[in-house]
């Protein structure tokens, strides 16, 4: 029992120190792409995986406390600072993604969002919140549409549940399906006014009236891939193509340790929107 523990100790410790080095070089390649976009960059990236020890699955989706840590990174920039925000997520908690989306939004200086790989659901929330949406050739964001969770059935598209209802019929219906119907429709509207409150600004009324449409109203699967085409096609201005350094980056995920952050930034006030090369290196 003694050498196990003492077997156990030593794993513990090492994976430990090797989390710690890796999150270090993470933080490295956040000051290169910092000094090469001049902005305060953060990362939001959730890996699905297993855990190395036991093979147990471990998903992160977008919580509260990722946005606990995104809205605290946005005050601490300066106001004239521009933020890049770097989206790896299958999604999440729409409350959260929400928060985040109108902190980015209320940001001064120019927002961008890069898009590695995929931003799905309450990622691409988010990334309607920025001024400029960098994605790799073959990243995708998603549809938004409302999901309702169920005992059952896990979780229901909302525009599903009111389409049933519409199929079948009132009186052949029964009233925990209308409660849930009720409260689809509100959740449907809710979001399509969130959205174009997001992008009215940038894109007009009609516009951003027709892209929260198509995005909420179950046009396609919660989980149909938006290529950078697709969205160009629907009136989202997207940039194809995003720094090199950025894919170096994601090199340093996964790690093997199961307990690391969903959002990383470099934790220390900016007091100038630029840094010079030769000093953020040192």
């Amino acid at each position: 029992m003694d050498i196990f523990l003492v077997f156990l100790s030593g794993n513990v410790s090492l994976a430990a120190n090797k989390a710690k080095m890796i999150q270090n070089e993470r933080l490295k390649f956040i000051r290169r792409i910092e000094v090469a976009t001049k902005s305060r960059v953060i990362t939001m990236i959730h890996r699905q995986e297993r855990l190395s020890l036991f093979g147990v699955p471990f998903y992160r989706y977008i919580d509260i406390e990722d946005s606990e840590q995104v809205l605290r990174a946005i005050r601490m920039t300066p106001p004239d600072m521009p933020i890049t925000l770097i989206l790896h997520t299958p999604g999440g908690l729409v409350l959260a993604a929400s928060q985040i989306a109108l902190a980015l939004k209320s940001h001064p200086a120019k927002k961008t969002v890069i898009i590695p790989h995929y931003a799905m659901s309450g990622g691409t929330l988010i990334a309607l919140a920025a001024d400029e949406i960098q994605m790799d050739p073959y990243a995708v964001l998603g549809p938004i549409d409302p999901q309702l969770s169920d005992p059952q059935m896990g979780t229901i598209p909302a525009v599903s549940i009111i389409k049933a209802v519409k199929q079948k019929g009132l009186e052949k219906v029964d009233d925990e399906t209308l409660i849930k119907a009720d409260i689809a429709e509100k959740a449907i509207k809710q979001l399509e006014e969130f959205v174009i409150e997001l992008v009215e600004e940038r894109l007009g009324r009609e516009k951003a009236e027709e892209i929260a449409k198509t995005l909420v109203q179950g046009t396609w699967t919660h989980d149909y891939p938006l290529t950078p085409k697709k969205l160009q096609e629907l009136g989202i201005p997207v940039k194809v193509g995003i720094p090199i350094e950025v894919y170096h980056l994601m090199d340093l995920y996964p790690q093997a340790s199961p307990i690391r952050p969903g959002v990383e930034f470099i934790p220390s006030p900016y007091y100038a929107p630029q840094m010079p090369q030769r000093k953020a290196e040192k």
